[in-house]
Formats: C-alpha cells, structure tokens, sequence
C-alpha cells in the first residue's frame, strides 16, 4: 500500500512566495483567484495554490521546462517523485534555490537529474531499420503493410494555403509546385510533386511560415472523387514495447526536423507505387497547436503506448494533414470551391517558463 499523501485543496503557497520571475508568473496564470492571505508569505493579493497547483507548477516548470530535443524523440533533464523528497541533487540558479525548497517541502518532492530511457532518444529499432538505407525497404513493406488504407470521399473539403502566388485568383495557383520546384518538402523529392493541404487552417499558417508581412490566400478545396489514402498518423495496436515499436518510430519520424524528410520522402514515394493517391500524416506542428508535450511518460513508459483510451489520446494530440500526389488539380481529383485573401489580424504565444541551470 502506498504510503504516499493525495493531494488536498488547502492552500499552501501563493504566486507572491515565488522570487524567480519566470515561476512567478506560471503560478499566477495557474493558481486561484482566492480571498484571504497566504500561509506561508501572507500576501493577499496572489493566486493562492493547493498541493495539486504545486505539483503541476514543478512539472511545467522543472520537467517540461528542460526537456530537449534530440534528433529523434526529446526527454526531460529534470525529474522529481516523492522518493526523492529531502534529496534534490539538482543545483539551480540562485535567484530559484530558495523557490525550489518551497516547492519540495509545499509538495515532499525532490528533483534529479534524470536518465532517460533510451527509446526516448531515438532508440527504437524501426526507426533505425528506417535511417539505414540498406534496410529502409524492409521498413518501408512494413509501412504499407501494417498503416490502414482509408477512403477520403468524394466532395470531402480541405484548406491548401499560399504566401505572396503571383496570380492568387488563379485556381492553379494552388495546385502541387510544378515538377521544378519539387523536393523542397517533407514528402516531396525531385521530380515527384506533392499537394500539401489541411482541415485545420491554423496548422496551415504554421506550415507555410506566414508572418504578417506577406500576402496570404487560402483556397478551400474538394475532392472531386474518392481518394486512397494511406494515414500514417494512425495508432498502430502492437504487443510490442516502445524499443521494437513501429507505431512510435513513425510518431518520431514526423516530429522531427528536416534531417528526416529522405525517410519521409521514400515511404511516400513507395506509396504513390502501392497505388495510393496520397498519405495522411501527423503534422509537425501537432504539439505546438494541440499544447501537448513530446513523448509524454509515466515511470518511463510512453503514455501514447500504454494509454487506457489510446485512440482518443492520440486523437486529442494529432493535427492530421493531406498530401496528395502529383498535380490533383491538373488531372481532376481536386477542385477549388473557392479562394480568399487570408489577413492576420492579431498573433498570440502561449508558453512556459523553465530553468536556466540545474
């Protein structure tokens, strides 16, 4: 039986006790707006916090706020449990020490250097399979074997937008690049185009880079005929941990950054050989736009693995996007239903803070 203390919604600490600036204001964005002072530094006027407040503030600001990111995968440089309560062995700044002891003692936590396990890291044996090119095909069969093929119907919309087209009223204009311009992007190679489209219109202002300065428009497309697809942003149902996971190293290779789109490029390539018209894929943005954190973990196991209600976690995580092969337009899978100037009227960030030494 566990020995340890459920957290209770007394109030224990305020965002006033706090010196450093950057875990002062994660508090007051997440405490309560509660009358009376504080116990422990009577201020009246800070957003009071319970042990639960507290221990999500020491997870956002100590966990999530020194996770790093390697080439494929991302894991916390902090961690902390109740085991470890009375022996942190982290060094913070300063300005943080005495806010960590707070902390430790509002919540009986203690912080440490965390080892990883290494599936976290990239460790994980398609993925690898995937980044040698002598045993990439293999991987790739797999792929297309075991990723479910799906029908995106007839008149099913989707958005495709554009930065500064020459002739924005022009319907072609959003079709794939010409052939030229191919291999620039993460499905795409030379001499194999690609027409990149989402249902979420936020994510295609990510994926184009738009800022304020340039000249938007945004076609609202439709499909004019059923389309094969194959989803790779599908949750693969495997008996198999996360180290020999296909399910993950697909997770992994669409969360990564540009070093990855060779693999990329050649599962899409073997698709469009399969017969499918295009893929759906995770976007990288995903996390940035659902607010999730990377390869999120409990006691080291993936919670997009063992997840109670997987598919709806992976769900609520996921922006699904479209890419279709070839130039749809041209041959008449796709048309526009309609184009619009795109103005962004107002920009926001969300964030949190984290330490700067540890």
């Amino acid at each position: 039986m566990s020995d340890v203390t459920e957290p209770t919604s007394q109030i224990l600490l305020c965002s006033n006790c706090f010196t450093d600036e950057g875990l002062r204001i994660d508090a007051a964005k997440h405490g309560l707006e509660q009358q009376g002072e504080c116990p422990n530094c009577q201020s009246p006027d800070g957003q009071k916090l319970t042990q639960e407040h507290i221990l999500d503030l020491a997870w956002r600001f100590f966990v999530s706020g020194t996770t790093v990111r390697s080439d494929y995968g991302a894991a916390p440089v902090i961690q902390f449990n109740e085991y470890h309560y009375g022996r942190s062995d982290i060094t913070p700044s300063a300005w943080l020490a005495n806010d960590m002891k707070l902390i430790e003692e509002a919540a009986k936590i203690g912080f440490f250097h965390y080892g990883p396990r290494l599936w976290m890291v990239g460790e994980v044996e398609p993925l690898k399979a995937l980044q040698d090119p002598a045993t990439r095909p293999q991987l790739i069969e797999r792929v297309l074997r075991e990723y479910p093929e799906i029908i995106f119907s007839k008149g099913r919309k989707f958005y495709r937008l554009r930065v500064n087209p020459d002739h924005p009223a022009n319907p072609f204009e959003y079709d794939s690049p010409p052939v030229a311009f191919a291999g620039r992007g993460r499905l795409d190679s030379p001499g194999f185009s690609v027409m990149y489209g989402s249902q979420d219109l936020d994510v295609c202002i990510h994926e184009c880079r738009a800022s304020t300065e340039d000249e938007l428009y945004v076609a609202t497309l439709q499909s004019q005929q059923d389309l094969k697809l194959l989803d790779l942003s599908y949750p693969l149902k495997e008996s198999e941990n996360e180290f020999e996971s296909l399910d993950m190293a697909i997770h992994m290779l669409f969360l990564a950054r540009s070093h990855s789109y060779e693999i990329a490029r050649d599962i899409a390539l073997a698709a469009k050989l399969a017969g499918f018209d295009g893929v759906i894929y995770p976007s990288f943005f995903s996390l940035i736009r659902t607010g999730s954190h990377p390869f999120e973990t409990v006691y080291g196991m993936s919670v997009r693995h063992y997840h109670q209600e997987r598919e709806k976690y992976v769900e609520a995580t996921t922006i699904r996007n479209l890419a279709l092969f070839g130039r749809p337009m041209e041959i008449g899978l796709v048309s526009v239903e309609c184009i619009n100037r795109l103005i962004l009227t107002q920009v926001g960030y969300r964030g949190h803070f984290g330490p700067v030494e540890y």
